[in-house]
């Protein structure tokens, strides 16, 4: 990108920021499937799998109610207020994180036995702060998206800004898995963890965004005309011009059920790598969980670096040709067993969100803002397919021919670069 003054880069830059917390946070949420999954269900055992991903279903259930909501609210109070409120509940999420640990560490005997695993409370409370958690990653997302898409930076295009802060995205989600094993859990073997470990951590990322809200309420968030419906009296909408409903448009229709697919294997590769790795390792294998998604959230980071220098390229092609390499390299590594290639798939999911988004949202013009919100509900993939998947690893007794749920993700991705995207 060329080089430009702090002034015109401002606003993008700050919201470039705020996606990398929430690309961190949203890792480190689930990155801490593994190691609550000891801390809090160690004594669960019909149904440990389907109750440790239940950790992500509550988190993306917050981009199901809460998206669509958020786009009325943005398109009525305008870009910074919703920002404002969106961090405001991501500090909330912490508070309830944090609160889980105080739990497991004084109040550790309380809990309920479901289906003949006792559950405690503090495990409870986690899947609360995993939800507001998931609904402030949502809010902000809404606001993010359309505002990067939209941002006039020059000698820049829309496919190129939206990887770009998506690549930032990924930095945060790389380093957030070594977060989670060497810091939060300071490096401690994951058979010996406690949820007790992560009381200082949190309380560290509250005050973190605290100051982060702060100082976002002092800044400049100038609004991005045509990107947002009239509200007022004046406008031709409120003087007998019909509004169109966004689900009137085509390619946004379809992109969302897109996203609720491709969000759903992203987050089966990102979260359940691990899961599928303890499996391993306990036969005996040497694999590192941590590593792992590392790699697989740092290929992102790679693919999205790459592909925002590269100013000319279509999201129609680039979406087929990753999509096309995901299911060969998928399938490679689900036959095998070899989680080594199944990490390096982040490489082609890295620029799908972007060009899912970009397509989406193509020729939408004043319904951008609202459109954000009902693109966002798709993230609920995300929710839905771990889950799925753990429920098969019970029923199975193994993750690996799991993974059939996120190739069959990957096909729906290829059928909307193929024949889902028309305006």
């Amino acid at each position: 990108m060329k080089s430009l003054s702090l002034k015109t880069a401002g606003p993008f830059l700050l919201l470039t920021f705020i996606y990398f917390i929430v690309g961190f946070l949203t890792t480190v949420n689930g990155q801490c499937q593994g190691p609550l999954k000891i801390a809090f269900l160690s004594e669960a055992t019909t149904m440990r799998n389907s109750l440790t991903t239940l950790i992500s279903f509550a988190f993306f259930l917050g981009y199901l109610l809460n998206s669509s909501r958020t786009g009325r609210m943005l398109n009525l109070i305008g870009y910074k207020r919703t920002l404002i409120r969106s961090l405001i509940v991501m500090v909330e999420g912490l508070v309830f994180y944090t609160a889980s640990a105080f739990c497991a560490e004084y109040a550790g005997d309380a809990g309920i036995v479901f289906n003949g695993d006792f559950v405690p409370f503090g495990y409870f409370v986690f899947l609360i702060g995993s939800f507001l958690m998931g609904t402030a990653a949502a809010m902000l997302q809404v606001v993010i998206n359309p505002y990067i898409a939209a941002y006039p930076l020059p000698g820049t295009s829309a496919v190129q800004r939206m990887n770009f802060t998506c690549a930032v995205n990924s930095f945060g989600t790389t380093i957030a898995p070594l977060f989670v094993t060497g810091i939060m859990f300071a490096g401690v073997p994951l058979n010996s963890v406690t949820a007790s470990q992560l009381t200082l951590p949190f309380i560290l990322m509250t005050l973190c965004i605290v100051v982060t809200t702060m100082t976002t309420r002092r800044l400049a968030l100038p609004d991005i005309e045509g990107t947002r419906t009239a509200t007022n009296s004046n406008t031709p909408a409120s003087s007998g011009e019909k509004t169109k409903s966004v689900w009137s448009f085509r390619n946004l229709k379809y992109g969302v059920i897109t996203i609720f697919f491709y969000v759903g294997t992203e987050v089966s590769i990102g979260n359940n790598i691990n899961l599928h790795a303890m499996e391993l390792t306990a036969g005996g294998a040497a694999l590192s969980p941590a590593l792992l998604a590392t790699i697989y959230w740092g290929g992102f980071l790679i693919g999205r670096m790459v592909s925002a220098s590269m100013k000319n390229v279509k999201p129609r092609p680039m979406l087929i040709t990753v999509t096309l390499g995901a299911i060969a390299l998928m399938t490679a590594a689900m036959l095998t067993e070899n989680l080594w290639l199944l990490a390096a798939v982040g490489l082609f999911h890295s620029v799908m969100w972007s060009c899912v988004f970009t397509l989406a949202v193509d020729g939408l013009g004043e319904y951008t803002s609202r459109a954000s919100g009902v693109f966002m509900m798709g993230v609920f993939g995300g929710a839905v397919f771990p889950v799925l998947q753990g429920m098969l690893a019970d029923w199975i007794g193994s993750w690996q021919f799991t993974w059939i749920i996120a190739l069959v993700c990957e096909f729906v991705l290829l059928w909307y670069g193929i024949r889902g995207y028309r305006k």
